[in-house]
């Protein structure tokens, strides 16, 4: 293909570089871990909603995270399964499927941080203000924190991709496993210096609003902790921040790393893979955590 085609509607997917004999065990690694996160994450939710006695606010608000897990990695790993099992030169993909699939990736990342912060709020409500948690979290209040998450997200990650989808195109490969915005916009010959402003910004944000509220809430949450001699409300502090704060950790970690690996060239492969586990390891390790 081409690679100076001009507004190009089909791309050329890098796709995973593994050695021909490494391709079917991360096939089967890949195929068995998205087969978990799917049967794991639907059996939690219908759980969820099965279960009245689960009928709380922080398990309808945990709902968000299965179903965020679910769309973000249906998105993108049954696509890599396929193109592992394709010549590098077949890995094809039209440009409103590669935006589709920008778009719902960066909505999977920012809407995880969104919903552990109107998780972390749930947290703190019920810790720090338990006579009044009934009053205060009500359905209307988990749908308007639910809405808020995700509409957060939406407007975030529409105008990330709205930036993008306005430059024209002069080169067709997309040099990474699937499609985001960084590889989108790097297509461009065009001046992509408000992306990069934007991009940068919308980062910053997004951490810095994401650790501030989760450090602010865990700080008060701490503090009536060690100021109250209930075992009772300590033990339940334990036993439901300490699976936030894990799943909370888990997501920074994985993000900070890959934005660590931007920075060094030489690792652009170990990039990629982590990358793709950032969907992955969330997506198998949320169930488990949060089913425990």
């Amino acid at each position: 293909m081409e690679n100076d085609t001009y507004n190009s509607f089909t791309l050329l997917l890098e796709g995973l570089n593994v050695s021909e004999e490494s391709t079917y065990p991360v096939f089967l690694f890949l195929f068995f871990s998205y087969l978990f996160i799917i049967v794991a994450n639907v059996g939690i939710a219908v759980l969820v909603f099965k279960d009245k006695n689960l009928h709380q606010p922080m398990y309808l608000l945990f709902c968000n995270l299965p179903f965020n897990d679910i769309l973000g990695n249906s998105i993108l790993v049954p696509r890599l399964l396929i193109d592992l099992l394709r010549p590098p030169s077949e890995r094809l993909i039209s440009y409103y499927e590669c935006v589709l699939q920008a778009f719902t990736s960066h909505m999977f990342g920012t809407n995880t941080y969104t919903v552990l912060m109107i998780m972390a709020f749930d947290r703190y409500v019920a810790i720090c203000n338990p006579l009044h948690y009934a009053s205060i979290m009500t359905n209307k209040m988990v749908m308007k924190l639910t809405v808020s998450a995700w509409g957060v997200a939406f407007v975030l990650v529409g105008i990330l991709l709205g930036l993008t989808i306005r430059l024209n195109r002069c080169r067709t490969m997309i040099m990474n496993p699937y499609c985001e915005n960084a590889s989108l916009f790097k297509l461009s010959c065009d001046n992509v210096f408000i992306n990069n402003v934007y991009g940068l910004t919308f980062t910053v944000v997004l951490f810095t609003a994401s650790i501030g509220t989760t450090v602010l809430t865990y700080t008060k949450i701490t503090v009536v902790c060690l100021t109250s001699k209930s075992k009772s409300l300590n033990s339940k502090a334990l036993k439901t921040c300490s699976t936030h704060l894990v799943v909370y950790m888990i997501m920074v970690f994985n993000g900070m790393f890959i934005i660590f690996l931007h920075r060094f060239p030489q690792y652009t492969d170990y990039r990629k893979f982590f990358s793709i586990l950032f969907h992955i390891i969330p997506g198998g390790l949320n169930p488990i955590i949060y089913g425990v």
